[in-house]
C-alpha cells in the first residue's frame, strides 16, 4: 500500500504529520535608556448626547422651546421708558421666570431693572433738589420780592 501523506497536498498536513512551525510575533523595539517611550495614539472618547429634561410640565402647561423669548422681559423693558415702577416689578418677575424655564430675554429684564432703578434714583434726587429749593425760597421771601 501507499503512504497516506503522499496524496495530501502540501498546504494541508495530514493527521500524522507535523505542521510547519510559525515564527513567534516580533517584539517591539526597546527604546534606549533615557529616551522617551513611544506611545500609540489612543482613540478619541465618544460622549453621549445630553439627556432631555426628565420633568415634563404639568398637564396643559406649555413648555418653552429652545428659542422662546420671555414676553414679560419685553414688557418690562418697554415700561422702563413709560412707568418705571412697572419696569422694576416686571423685571424681577421676568428674571425669576427666566431662571426657572430657561427662556431667552435675560438681557432685556436686566436692562429694564437698570433703567427702572436709575429712574427711581433720579426721581428721588429731583425731589430732594426741589425740596431744598422750595425751602430756601420760603425762608427768604425778600430775595425774590421786587418791592
Amino acid at each position: 500500500m501507499s503512504d497516506p501523506t503522499e496524496n495530501t497536498p502540501p498546504s494541508q498536513p495530514s493527521n500524522g504529520s507535523t505542521a510547519p512551525a510559525t515564527p513567534p510575533p516580533a517584539m517591539p523595539p526597546v527604546a534606549p535608556y533615557g529616551a522617551a517611550p513611544a506611545y500609540q495614539a489612543q482613540p478619541a472618547p465618544v460622549y453621549a448626547a445630553p439627556a432631555a429634561p426628565s420633568q415634563p410640565g404639568a398637564y396643559g402647561q406649555q413648555q418653552p422651546g429652545p428659542g422662546t423669548f420671555n414676553v414679560l422681559s419685553i414688557v418690562a423693558f418697554v415700561s422702563a421708558f413709560v412707568v418705571f415702577p412697572a419696569a422694576i416689578i416686571c423685571g424681577h418677575i421676568a428674571l425669576s421666570q427666566i431662571k426657572k424655564t430657561g427662556e431667552k430675554g435675560r438681557g432685556f429684564a436686566i436692562a429694564a431693572l437698570v433703567l427702572g432703578y436709575v429712574s427711581l434714583v433720579s426721581l428721588i434726587i429731583l425731589i430732594i433738589i426741589l425740596a431744598v429749593t422750595f425751602s430756601m425760597v420760603a425762608s427768604n421771601p425778600s430775595l425774590y420780592n421786587n418791592n
